[in-house]
Formats: C-alpha cells, sequence, structure tokens
C-alpha cells in the first residue's frame, strides 16, 4: 500500500517523554477513529455469527475487513495498555495494575505520537489506566496525548450515573444529578460529536471512543430491553448450537473446529431454574449492545455529513471475551451507590438475585456464567483467563480511500494482536516513530492486509495476567488456566477450540515454549525495573 509521507521522529527521555517537532502531514492524512467496546464475546455482533441487532458494524463490515484472528489481553485495562503503547501490558503498566501504577514513564502513546505529528486527538469514555483516586493525575488521558477528554477513569460505572465523570479533570457529575434521561453511553457519543464540531478542520483527527458496554451493570433504556423481549427464551445451549452453525456459514471460525462443550458451571437450559430472570438478563445485556451500535451509527452519519466518512478509518474491537463472573450482593466498589440518582433515591439492591429483574439504575447485575459461555461461542473459558474465549475478538476495519476496492467485505484470517495496533495506524497516517533510548514497539503493522497482501507474523505472542498465561508460536498454543501451574499444549489450526491437549504428545513443544514464555517474563520484569531508578 502507498503510504503517505509525513514523518515523525520520536525521541523519548525517562520520564519526561519529550518529542521532537515533525514536518507537517499531508493532505490525505486519513482521520481515525478507534472503537472499544467492553466485556463482549467473539460471536456477539450479528458479522460473528450472534443473534444480537447490530446493523451499523454489520454494515461496516460487509463495506470493510473482519479479522478472525485478532487476539487481545484478558481483562479490560491490559488491553487498553497494550492499545495505547503497543507494548504488553506487563511493561505498559509495570507497577502491578492501572490502580495502583500507571502507564510507563517512558512509553509514548498512540495519541503523543499523532498529536506531534499534527493530528487533533480526542477521547471520550473509559479510560482505566491510571488511578481513579487521582483522576486529574499525570496518566489521565489528557496528560498522556489526549487534548481533550470526557469520561470516567475507574474500571466500572453505573451506566445512569458515572461516579467520576469528568472532563480534562474537571467533575461532570452534575450532567445526570437529578435527572432520569441520562444514559453513559449515549453521552460518551455526545462529547465524541461536540469534540469533533469544535476542531481545528485544517487538521486530521484521531477520536478514541471507549464505550463501557456491555460490561456490568446491566443498565439499559427499557425500550431497547423490550425490544429484545422473548428473544432468548430458547436458552443458552440452543444459542450456543445456532451461532455455532451460523459462524461456520460466515468463514469467521474454521467448519473443521468442534464446539467446546458447555462449561462445567452453567446447568442445562432445559430444567433451569428462574428461566424468566435469566432470560432477562441477556435481554438486557443485548440492549446494551445494541444502544452502542445506534451510537456508533451516529459517528458514522456524522462523518457521513460532513463529507468526512471516505477517508476515516473506522477501527472497532472488544477489549477481552465474555464475563463469566456473577455479581455478589456484598461486592461494593467507588463503581456503587446506595441510591438512585434520578430524584427519586430508591434503594438499589445490588447482587445476582434471581427474579430481582435489572435493567434499572435500583439494580446492579452480570448476566453470569451461562450468557458468557453463549458469547464465547464456540471457544472455551472467559474473561480473565488467556483461553480462547478470553483473549479472541472481532476486529472490524472501514477505510473507503484505504482498503482495495477487491478486499471489500473480506476476511483476514492473518494472526494478529492489539499491541499491533498503534504501529499500523502510525502506518496508515505515514508517521515513522524513531525510537532512542527507549521503549520499543512491540507490535507489527499490518497495513499490508487492507490491501490483501501478506502480513508479517509475529515469531511469538505472549500474555499473563489473573488466572491466564500463554505464549503462541507458529500455531501452537502453551496455555495455562491456573497461573502457569499446569500447561495445556494446542495446535490451533487444527484444534483452535481447544479441546486436544498435546501436552503429553509433545514433551519438547512444551518445554520449548515454556522456556519462551519465562524469557518474556524475566524481560518484563528488567524493564518494568527500570521505572523505579
Amino acid at each position: 500500500m502507498k503510504l503517505r509521507t509525513a514523518k515523525i521522529f520520536v525521541a523519548l527521555f525517562c520520564v519526561a517523554q519529550l518529542l521532537l517537532p515533525v514536518t507537517s502531514l499531508t493532505a490525505a492524512a486519513p482521520n481515525i477513529v478507534l472503537i472499544i467496546s467492553d466485556d463482549m464475546g467473539y460471536s456477539d455482533l450479528g458479522c460473528y455469527g450472534g443473534e444480537i441487532d447490530t446493523p451499523v458494524l454489520d454494515g461496516l463490515a460487509e463495506q470493510g475487513l473482519r479479522f478472525t484472528n485478532y487476539y487481545v489481553n484478558n481483562m479490560c485495562w491490559p488491553t487498553r495498555a497494550s492499545l495505547m503503547t503497543s507494548l504488553y501490558p506487563l511493561t505498559a503498566l509495570p507497577n502491578a495494575g492501572a490502580a495502583t501504577g500507571g502507564l510507563h514513564p517512558e512509553a509514548v502513546t498512540l495519541p503523543q505520537a499523532l498529536r506531534n505529528a499534527g493530528y487533533s486527538t480526542f477521547m471520550s469514555g473509559k479510560w482505566h489506566l491510571s488511578n481513579s483516586q487521582q483522576p486529574d493525575g499525570k496518566n489521565a488521558p489528557h496528560h498522556r496525548g489526549f487534548e481533550y477528554f470526557y469520561g470516567t477513569i475507574s474500571g466500572a460505572a453505573d451506566f445512569f450515573a458515572p461516579v467520576d465523570l469528568q472532563l480534562n479533570g474537571k467533575s461532570r457529575t452534575y450532567e445526570w444529578q437529578g435527572r432520569d434521561d441520562y444514559y453513559y453511553t449515549d453521552a460518551i457519543t455526545n462529547h465524541a460529536l461536540n469534540f469533533l464540531d469544535n476542531r481545528d478542520a485544517k487538521k486530521p483527527f484521531f477520536l478514541y471512543m471507549a464505550y463501557t458496554a456491555a460490561h456490568w451493570p446491566l443498565h439499559a433504556k427499557p425500550e431497547d430491553i423490550e425490544h429484545y423481549k422473548g428473544r432468548f427464551q430458547s436458552g443458552w445451549d440452543q444459542l450456543r448450537e445456532d451461532r455455532y452453525r451460523r459462524m461456520k456459514k460466515l468463514g469467521v471460525i474454521d467448519r473443521d473446529w468442534e464446539l467446546s462443550p458447555r462449561h462445567n458451571n452453567v446447568p442445562a437450559w432445559q430444567g433451569t431454574k428462574y428461566p424468566q430472570w435469566h432470560e432477562r438478563r441477556m435481554e438486557v445485556y443485548a440492549a446494551q449492545i445494541t444502544s452502542m451500535d445506534r451510537n456508533i451509527g451516529r459517528v458514522t452519519e456524522y462523518l457521513n455529513r460532513h463529507g468526512l466518512f471516505e477517508n476515516t478509518i473506522l477501527i472497532y474491537q472488544h477489549d477481552n471475551g465474555g464475563c463469566h463472573v456473577e455479581y455478589l450482593p456484598e461486592r461494593k466498589g467507588n463503581w456503587t451507590r446506595e441510591k438512585t440518582t434520578d430524584g427519586k433515591a430508591i434503594p438499589i439492591k445490588p447482587g445476582n438475585i434471581p427474579n430481582l429483574m435489572p435493567g434499572g439504575q435500583e439494580t446492579f447485575q452480570s448476566y453470569g456464567y451461562g450468557w458468557a459461555n453463549l458469547s464465547n461461542t464456540p471457544f472455551r473459558l472467559f474473561k480473565q483467563y488467556d483461553h480462547e474465549g478470553g483473549t479472541r475478538s472481532p476486529l472490524i476495519i472501514h477505510w473507503p480511500n484505504g482498503i482495495a476496492s477487491n478486499q471489500i467485505g473480506s476476511l483476514v484470517k492473518d494472526v494478529c494482536h492489539v499491541i499491533d495496533i498503534m504501529p499500523t495506524l502510525l502506518d496508515v497516517a505515514g508517521v515513522t516513530a524513531g525510537i532512542q533510548n527507549s521503549l520499543p514497539l512491540e507490535g507489527r503493522s499490518f497495513a499490508n492486509a487492507l490491501q490483501g497482501l501478506a502480513v508479517p507474523q509475529h515469531n511469538s505472542i505472549f500474555w499473563a495476567h489473573n488466572k491466564g498465561s500463554a505464549v503462541w508460536s507458529d500455531g501452537w498454543k502453551l496455555v495455562s488456566g491456573n497461573r502457569g501451574k499446569q500447561w495445556e499444549l494446542y495446535y490451533l489450526p487444527e484444534d483452535g477450540t481447544e479441546l486436544k491437549n498435546l501436552a503429553v504428545q509433545h514433551p519438547d513443544k512444551v518445554a520449548e515454549l515454556k522456556e519462551l514464555h519465562a524469557q518474556w517474563m524475566a524481560r518484563n520484569k528488567r524493564v518494568a525495573g527500570s521505572t523505579k531508578k
């Protein structure tokens, strides 16, 4: 693909993060809209086999590209750290986690690189990469490359009253106080469009939209919930079979892969207790997703109306797989509150309480094991794990001016990882990052895929967070669901749903990949330790 000629030379100095000036971008530099959703499974979208209504994303996929071997990390902040830095999360956020650490002081972020190259940079939504108790700290979005940031710092949010809502460090909680019509998904879009309305029209823009749909709590508008009444009454067993068949027909999974069995913690739907409550949980989850899809449509309509659609590269992905967590009544955090904020002050009853129907602010629930197992069809396990169910994500790319006409609607089957997003976007923007005395990007550009060309492949890809540890190399995947205490080995081209553990048959391959993973862990620790000097 013919790339733009603008160049940026980035010199990173410890702590200071100084950026050298660059030449002006060409007039053809694309606008960039990067959208990430929260805690959704690989098969939830219609264009990946789901029964949830996502007409806007389905349309973008039909006129763009769908990636079928795209990986993320197994939880929210690790994926966002890699997305913003092209680093593995152990390096990007080296001090144990987002709440206690923050982005590595030597890491140049995607918005910093683009802004230095001449882009306007905006963010609306969930950050989750700095301490929520210090919303205007040095790692807040507007201190790490975004000119304007509207949204929340912490990892979860009441959809009707986000607790740490802000605009560039200044509280915006007054937006929802005493109101019954505030909804966070809508507000994220409202502010994003306001940023675009007030931008410098002479510059290309980078807009990062981080929706909290469909993370718990199950909060949605009544009309969106009603739209799904009865949609899921056949239950998770039948719906998994239905999705599996559609996915094979769509080509988003290999026809020879087997459907993984129902998870042990999920009862058979036939005869399950509280079926109406279970249905309602999935109805609200689906309503959250359709609301997000409708809001993405507002963005595409804006781009069309202002003549920006053709030269805007729009990217959509998830941050991890579907979340199995059953929300407990005693679980509380800075994201919870005692009473509703609509002026009625109704007590909120948290927890997955059967027959207490979720949807309104007076409840605080999650959709749990059964529906997460459906979301992650056909894969095993969930968020928090490095098996395919926790780390496989849809990736949709739409760019009329940049995707070859003979590739429109194609499936890209090359293996890519979230660390590749930053170098790919710098590539298509014509931005060349020259890194000196700092942290080299871990990812590689897959811009070739937009022209139907082969993507440079990773020698290996790594994971290590929460319950999971894994390494992928040339189709082989060594993975553990208990932090490396017991390893499983799979050959994914033939067994993409990880059902045939080959560890006993191939001890040499297990030893080889374990050593690769150990070397990677040691390398990460050395880099993380450099922040303490």
